[in-house]
């Protein structure tokens, strides 16, 4: 049973589509990029950060784990304390503490400084994510909600495989501050953009905890089974990239600008996965789903059998790329098609359970790598990456094979 139509946020009336409202999914997409990039980005720099800041690799993961712990919970907890406000001015000031965090992350002299600053930065990405995650259907014409959709969630695609390898890059030539700089100034553009063409989104009624507690604990359990397969699924990816720097420096045996070079190819395929995913996915949500989680789980063991070599691991890590560049735009697609009626209350949910998954995967990594090696780190995530995909296999029939035909929700009884 989908979530009945009072139990979510009611928008204010919105007249969608034109110029400005491609214009504005650009603005939140940027946006995205800029804080998911800002998450990412010690992925790439966590040994020259580690050097600097005078602590060991394992706990300078804490810079990822850290924020995505705070997202997790700023997701849900902004979606209800916002209230009625204005979507466009939450918008423009979680992109305005985002700015901040980095200035102070660039300049943070210790890691409890640059820590400080991730607090505020987790803050920033849950809250913008859950808002701006299901906004396409009050920007753009109904048929094209599923391609806005995809567009705004490249951003998150677009932050492992652009931002991070970018940032490793311009790391290697100045040092790893600059990218937090960098990001800032991305951050600075998106909000002028948000400013620029995002227009007025009010609501009429405010989501409540009951509105979330009723789509998680909801019977037909669509929503539900969503969040444990974003917690497995992405658990399992940022267990191993989390260290995928160590991994490829360390069992590869790649220089630092060959580890640059293969994080840009993880790019370059996780932006065409992204866009296959988008396509697929609306047609065939769950073997979209399905074929990214097989895909990923066989990465990982693909890596701990045969990446011992520079070459090898590269073509291992374009095959992850592919697969990961579909994870998002996912999971947001079955979201909203198991709860149409609830686009807010649904991705605020969602976003909670992707940055706890970030912050597990993190910290599951460091452990396992602190106590094994990088392939026992390859072989946790593969294990979480098989318990998923062993989910969507038993839990197939339940599961929505297509998304809601365009313009007009699916109520299922």
């Amino acid at each position: 049973m989908s979530p009945e139509p009072s139990s979510p946020p009611v928008p204010a009336r919105t007249a969608p589509g034109g110029t400005r409202g491609w214009c504005a999914v650009g603005a939140l997409t940027l946006g995205i990029f800029a804080l998911m990039t800002t998450e990412l980005l010690p992925v790439g720099l966590l040994t020259p950060m580690a050097r600097d800041l005078g602590v060991e690799e394992a706990r300078a993961g804490l810079t990822v784990t850290v924020p995505g712990i705070v997202a997790a919970v700023s997701a849900p907890l902004t979606a209800t304390v916002i209230g009625r406000l204005d979507r466009r001015l939450v918008l423009a000031g979680l992109l305005a503490l985002l700015i901040a965090g980095n200035v102070v992350t660039a300049v943070g002299p210790s890691l409890t400084a640059v820590l400080a600053a991730r607090v505020a930065i987790g803050a920033a990405i849950g809250g913008f994510w859950a808002v701006a995650g299901g906004l396409a259907p009050r920007l753009v014409p109904a048929r094209h909600v599923g391609r806005a959709t995809a567009v705004i969630f490249s951003g998150v695609a677009a932050a492992s495989v652009v931002g991070v390898p970018l940032g490793t890059l311009l790391a290697e030539a100045h040092g790893w501050r600059l990218p937090f700089g960098a990001a800032g100034l991305l951050g600075l553009i998106a909000l002028a953009g948000v400013l620029a063409a995002v227009p007025s989104l009010p609501v009429e009624r405010s989501l409540r905890q009951a509105d979330l507690g009723g789509l998680l604990l909801g019977r037909d359990g669509g929503v539900r089974l969503g969040v444990i397969l974003t917690l497995l699924l992405v658990a399992g990816h940022f267990t191993a990239y989390t260290f995928v720097r160590p991994l490829l420096h360390e069992e590869a045996g790649m220089t630092a600008t060959a580890v640059g070079g293969a994080l840009l190819l993880f790019g370059a395929a996780g932006l065409v996965g992204n866009f296959m995913a988008g396509m697929l996915g609306a047609d065939h949500v769950r073997g979209a789903l399905w074929t990214i989680t097989a895909t990923l789980a066989l990465t990982m063991l693909v890596f701990a059998l045969v990446g011992h070599t520079p070459w090898a691991a590269l073509l291992v890590v374009g095959l992850w790329g592919l697969a990961y560049g579909g994870v998002s735009v996912g999971l947001q697609t079955w979201m909203l098609t198991v709860a149409p009626q609830a686009a807010e209350p649904a991705t605020s949910l969602f976003v909670a359970a992707f940055n706890a998954a970030i912050a597990l995967g993190a910290l599951l990594g460091g452990l396992a790598l602190t106590l094994t090696n990088p392939t026992g780190v390859l072989a946790l995530a593969g294990i979480l990456l098989a318990a998923a995909l062993l989910l969507l296999t038993v839990r197939g029939p339940a599961l929505p094979r297509t998304s809601p035909p365009r313009g007009r929700p699916r109520h299922r009884e």
